[in-house]
């Protein structure tokens, strides 16, 4: 009987296969590299200035907002800017030598590189904007940073703990009032409330919240 398929096309196809496996396995190292990077929950992140959320936040009740400007309408939620920084520091504390490196980044002459806390894969898919503005407030997934005098992770941020948040979200929602308050906790009645802001909020299905494209584009 006659070869279906000649000898170039068979070992197109084993050229495939094998390079198929390759990337999954590179995929798979890149994976595993990119959640053994993150900093472990719990463990303060080393920054090149020790900023205090607790002093900024708690003490002074500076609202998340000034800093991460852009939480409301962008996916990232912003740093804030070296002239958010000195607009208070050109005064305060002006002359502290602790303040030196963010005082020679605004001149220019040393970059200041924040390390990030919360850090996702690359393949994720993370939306700020649309997380508070659906009743998702920002201690559910940073914890209670106005406490932080050097800030940490406090959620896993794994794959199973947001497909859990998505399978059932009305746990975790809360009215636009409360979406800054770094010490609400789900009242008795939150399955009734968190219904009530499932549908006020106009929240997608289960199933297009856990649909692997949400996620990852």
């Amino acid at each position: 009987m006659a070869q279906l398929f000649g000898s170039a096309a068979v070992l197109a196809v084993k050229l495939t296969g094998i390079a198929a496996v390759v990337l999954a396995a590179v995929a798979l190292l890149a994976w595993h590299s990119a959640i053994a990077a993150r900093p472990s929950p719990g463990a303060p992140v080393q920054q090149p200035l020790p900023f205090s959320h607790k002093h900024h936040a708690g003490d002074d009740g500076i609202d998340c907002r000034y800093c991460h400007a852009s939480v409301e309408q962008a996916a990232f939620a912003g740093m804030p800017s070296l002239h958010t920084c000195m607009s208070c520091h050109s005064q305060l504390y002006a002359d502290a030598p602790v303040l030196q490196q963010l005082r020679a980044a605004f001149s220019g002459t040393q970059p200041l590189a924040w390390r990030r806390v919360d850090d996702l894969p690359g393949f994720v898919y993370f939306d700020h904007s649309i997380h508070v503005n659906k009743g998702v407030g920002c201690s559910t997934c940073h914890g209670e940073v106005d406490r932080m005098p050097l800030t940490w992770r406090v959620a896993p941020l794994s794959m199973q703990w947001c497909i859990d948040c998505h399978r059932a979200p009305e746990a975790q929602l809360r009215p636009q009032a409360q979406i800054y308050d770094m010490r609400w906790r789900p009242p008795a009645d939150q399955p009734a409330r968190g219904a009530q802001l499932h549908t006020a909020y106009a929240i997608h299905s289960t199933r297009l919240l856990t649909a692997c494209s949400t996620c990852h584009r």
